[in-house]
């Protein structure tokens, strides 16, 4: 199984993260922020990653990007090698009225694009820009390159919903075993 566990604990934050990424979309997540907690169990359900996150602290947009650097580090270790990974993922899934891409390299090479087309300034109980540093911060730490586009929409809880679900379902896409990879790195370098 390729599993990780990362804790994170600073002056601001106390995060434990448990990721299988062989999982079967089983989430519990606790982070305090109840639209995050619904975007970490999207995640879950559509990538087939099983989760836990057990957070705390006082400020909302540490406990945010703290989740995301651990997740994202999580994923890193998890995949460990890389080796007979798919690495490429890709998705486009509506919500409704909103249409989202998600377009991911497991490359080792951190970089984020982000087109979420989030007019207001918060949805729920969590601000928009938390929303893309999440984002944004998870690709860092995981090393993924990341291009995550809300096409069109015009409810802000569903262009963001379709944007996760998107993202899931590329990163299941990439993280999956291609039998004729088996023990290859993919990459032509030989190493990610």
């Amino acid at each position: 199984m390729r599993e990780a566990r990362v804790e994170r604990k600073t002056t601001e934050v106390d995060i434990v993260v448990e990721l299988n990424v062989d999982g079967r979309g089983k989430g519990n997540v606790k982070t305090g922020i109840k639209f995050l907690d619904h975007l970490l169990t999207t995640l879950t359900k559509h990538s087939l990653f099983d989760l836990k996150v057990k957070a705390k602290g006082e400020l909302k947009h540490h406990v945010c990007e703290d989740v995301a650097l651990a997740l994202g580090e999580a994923l890193n270790q998890a995949l460990a090698d890389k080796k007979g990974i798919r690495r490429f993922g890709s998705a486009f899934v509506p919500m409704d009225d909103s249409l989202a891409r998600a377009v991911v390299d497991l490359g080792g090479r951190p970089y984020s694009n982000l087109d979420l087309k989030l007019g207001g300034t918060k949805i729920e109980n969590l601000k928009t820009e938390d929303i893309g540093h999440f984002i944004a911060s998870f690709a860092q730490a995981s090393k993924l390159s990341l291009h995550l586009t809300v096409l069109y929409g015009t409810n802000e809880h569903h262009k963001i919903e379709a944007a996760t679900k998107a993202l899931a379902i590329a990163l299941r896409e990439a993280v999956t075993k291609e039998p004729r990879m088996a023990g290859q790195v993919p990459s032509a370098k030989g190493v990610l």
